[in-house]
């Protein structure tokens, strides 16, 4: 009689343990993205969908959460139609409505200020792919992660970016010029560049602003020209991007180093404009298709053909952000919003998928700020294809085979 009771007891267990099993192995795991899937910055939007999208089929392709048993991501979009208001009333939604496990988003800063505000209310996981506003990661948060650089390190960037290329080419940079257009972005940037420049030692020869619906910039470049700057630093939109530097090629104006902005630099349109006006300038961007990092070629390859266009840096962050979410789920072995925080919190990916970003590794500081997050300098110049945008720097990402031209050739 014992020995049936024990037996039925251990059938039972048995019972138990794979109903238990089987339920472990049928968890999803929810993940709510508010994301401009219209209006104004809806192509950014659907880029970071896509590149969700492709992330999370790899990973649910290669067996899920398996400390969860196996559990699929599952994701759940919200347009936020780059709307603040929006973005609130959608991420309450996803939260109580949805009962998304984390959430992500939103790409425009001024959505993810404030519903970064509402995950951290409810203690619900939110994970920032790239929002560059710098306040998003200073509010004393503890739920709020991002993965990209913040605004001010664009110009923290630029300015490391000259002092390696100094010692690696051993040339003498002194004097500095600030050209910039007259709006929030370029006068932020100028504001930050002053205060790099006097720290790094550099003269600031010129200080100049300009209107970006300016359709003659000879004025500015005669002040260039007169000024001799070592270094010239650029904030333009798309067509003033296109005039300076036709303009300055123009007047003969080539400062030892010609740096732009990202924005108008990085336009599509800039090459086709500008031609071989712009060979040998540098452009600051969050990511290349050639950035020399494991698995980045055949990530970018999959994607092009998956959705017909390469990545952007924008794709890319939100690809990258998809595996920190398997990676913290995988050491939470939880769904409890507080342990998936903690596992954010000690994120310290280096290997894997993530890996193609332009820098290290990707680990948080105190305030959710992914503290090596980095930014990837280009050259435009001409291999023998016609003009492209060629990585390197920072040296560990630099394009292999290719040696940067520094300083520019003078005319």
């Amino acid at each position: 009689m014992m020995k049936k009771s024990l037996a039925s007891a251990a059938l039972t267990l048995l019972a138990l343990v794979g109903m238990s099993m089987s339920a472990m192995a049928e968890t999803v795991v929810k993940i709510g993205n508010v994301e401009p899937l219209s209006g104004p910055s809806a192509s950014v939007g659907q880029q970071g969908k896509n590149a969700r999208e492709m992330a999370v089929e790899e990973i649910n392709a290669a067996g899920g959460i398996k400390s969860l048993g196996g559990a699929k991501l599952e994701l759940i979009y919200a347009d936020s139609k780059s709307d603040p208001n929006v973005g609130v009333t959608e991420t309450e939604r996803l939260i109580n409505t949805d009962k998304v496990n984390i959430v992500t988003g939103c790409w425009n800063s001024g959505v993810t200020y404030p519903s970064t505000a509402v995950a951290e209310r409810y203690g619900v996981p939110f994970v920032v792919p790239v929002s560059v506003r710098d306040t998003i990661t200073e509010r004393g948060f503890k739920y709020v992660f991002r993965i990209a650089a913040k605004d001010s390190w664009w110009t923290r960037d630029q300015f490391t970016f000259l002092k390696d290329m100094k010692a690696e080419f051993g040339t003498e940079l002194k004097t500095v010029a600030f050209v910039y257009e007259n709006g929030d972005w370029g006068t932020g940037f100028a504001a930050q560049w002053k205060k790099l420049a006097q720290e790094a030692g550099y003269e600031i020869v010129l200080d100049e602003p300009y209107p970006s619906t300016a359709t003659d910039l000879t004025p500015v470049v005669n002040k260039i020209r007169r000024a001799k700057p070592d270094v010239l630093l650029l904030t333009s939109n798309a067509a003033d991007a296109v005039l300076i530097t036709n303009t300055l090629s123009d007047y003969k104006v080539t400062p030892k180093v010609v740096l732009g902005s990202g924005g108008g630099h990085a336009d599509p349109t800039f090459i086709s404009g500008t031609k071989d006006n712009a060979k040998f300038m540098f452009d600051i961007v969050e990511w290349e298709t050639d950035v020399n990092k494991p698995g980045a070629k055949e990530t970018n390859d999959k994607y092009k053909a998956k959705y017909g266009s390469n990545l952007t840096g924008e794709a890319v962050d939100a690809y990258v952000a998809m595996y920190v979410i398997a990676d913290a789920l995988e050491r939470a072995a939880s769904l409890e919003p507080a342990k998936i925080r903690d596992a954010l919190a000690a994120t310290d990916l280096k290997t894997g998928p993530a890996a193609i970003v332009a820098y290290d590794s990707i680990k948080f500081d105190a305030s959710g700020q992914n503290e090596n997050a980095a930014l990837a300098i280009v050259q435009i110049n001409d291999l023998g294809k016609g003009l492209e945008r060629i990585t390197v720097w920072p040296k560990v990402s630099r394009r292999a085979g290719y040696t940067p031209v520094f300083p520019m050739p003078q005319k």
